[in-house]
């Protein structure tokens, strides 16, 4: 059994007051994610990579498809059994400072949902003893515990979306470009995060990034996807040679990835976890 499969998803919009005019957003998108794989998805901006993912966790509702989350379909839950499986399924955002309550302390943003209860209450004690527990295992110091998000730099204010999000225990995280909004600095210290986390945690990614580089390293499999299709799912290895030989079937991706974005991502894979047997960026 997949730990998600999603079934010819598609997601039209509406406008217009007089003259209704529909735009796909998603356009029959299927695909699958074993249990502990790392699913990454690629595309130009505009392509629909960010509704399939808030799709599948059902932040937005599709027009039409199947969603399965270890073979439950999550489609066909009213919003009290959607809410209690949705502690098991998270999403990290592109900015993390819009996923902090800027009038709380990171503590205390890590805290909340040990204190809701969503995996059993915990006391006051126990409580700041796990807080200072994630804060450690992501990275951070102590004295981040009283610290507000604007006295944080992005990096540590993901760090700190992290352990919040790892407080509640998923088992599968949609990750939207998680280094987008960062330096190109930290970016390499929050991927390998994200692996290390994914191997000790045991978790499931849907990886959704521009970067080929950075797809490249994070995933097991990478689906290509334009103008809202997927039209190409390949292992890694697969991706990486048809990259190189610059054979991508979407010419678009070809051309950002070896120009613009493609730069940024060289200089931030310097510092990138790296599979055995891969050569460095040249």
């Amino acid at each position: 059994m997949h730990m998600i499969e999603a079934i010819d998803l598609k997601k039209h919009y509406s406008s217009g007051l007089l003259h209704k005019h529909l735009t796909t957003a998603v356009d029959g998108v299927s695909f699958f994610i074993e249990r502990g794989e790392t699913l990454g998805l690629i595309g130009e901006s505009g392509c629909g990579k960010t509704t399939v993912g808030r799709m599948l966790l059902r932040l937005i509702e599709p027009t039409s498809g199947k969603i399965f989350f270890e073979g439950i379909d999550i489609m066909s839950l009213n919003r009290t059994e959607l809410r209690r499986i949705r502690p098991r399924m998270q999403m990290i955002f592109q900015d993390p400072e819009s996923s902090l309550n800027p009038r709380m302390k990171i503590g205390d943003c890590i805290a909340e949902p040990l204190r809701l209860g969503l995996n059993g209450k915990l006391g006051k004690k126990q409580t700041r003893e796990r807080v200072m527990e994630l804060i450690e295992i992501v990275g951070l110091n102590p004295e981040h515990f009283n610290r507000y998000p604007h006295q944080m730099s992005g990096g540590q204010n993901q760090r700190a979306v992290l352990a919040r999000i790892l407080a509640i225990k998923p088992d599968f995280i949609v990750a939207d470009e998680p280094t987008a909004s960062l330096d190109v600095s930290v970016q390499a210290q929050i991927l390998n995060l994200i692996q290390k986390l994914k191997k000790e945690q045991e978790l499931t990614l849907l990886f959704i990034s521009h970067d080929h580089e950075v797809v490249q390293h994070m995933s097991d499999r990478v689906a290509i996807m334009d103008k809202g299709r997927i039209i190409e799912t390949l292992k890694w290895r697969d991706f990486a040679a048809k990259v190189l030989a610059s054979e991508t079937s979407l010419p678009k991706i070809k051309n950002d990835i070896l120009s613009g974005p493609g730069s940024k991502a060289k200089e931030t894979i310097k510092g990138i976890w790296r599979r055995p047997g891969t050569k460095p960026v040249q």
